[in-house]
């Protein structure tokens, strides 16, 4: 059986720590999923679009790498793809303690779920997309918090 991971997430934008959980988590899987998913509670600087084709740059040579969109529960977006895990970085104990809340909840409601936590590399612990949102919106240089071959408009 093909083991298909999804990594959801708003990824606006996507950074470095995101590129190193995808990169490590790949000898797991046979196929990973990217899934740019909706969240009503987050301000997007970049649109759907945008978002999918800056991830899309970085793994436009991985055949086993692919970037959709989402809206809805993520389990039902697992089902849709036939994932049977779901891919989470966690940087700090409260990332853990709030990915852990999801996990639980979505192994109740579709018991063939599995959630794989890889843990941030110590030197991308501080950068989160919240952050490198605010430094784009300030003219700042993001060039070092994303990967190399996202190709942004107006970054230094």
């Amino acid at each position: 059986m093909e083991k298909i991971a999804i990594f959801p997430g708003t990824f606006d934008p996507f950074t470095i720590g995101h590129e190193s959980v995808v990169n490590r988590a790949m000898g797991l899987f046979d196929k990973i999923y990217i899934a740019v998913g909706f969240n009503s509670k987050k301000d997007a600087l970049f649109s759907l679009a945008e978002r999918k084709k800056f991830i899309s740059q970085v793994f436009d040579d991985n055949p086993k790498i692919e970037v959709m969109h989402y809206e809805g529960l993520t389990i039902d977006f697992c089902k849709e793809v036939n994932a049977s895990y779901i891919l989470r970085g966690l940087r700090t104990a409260a990332d853990f303690e709030y990915e852990r809340a999801i996990a639980q909840v979505n192994k109740a409601m579709y018991d063939e779920i599995e959630t794989v936590f890889f843990l941030t590399m110590p030197e991308h612990t501080p950068i989160n997309s919240s952050i490198v949102r605010d430094v784009i919106r300030h003219g700042g240089d993001v060039s070092k918090f994303i990967p190399a071959k996202m190709r942004i408009k107006n970054i230094k």
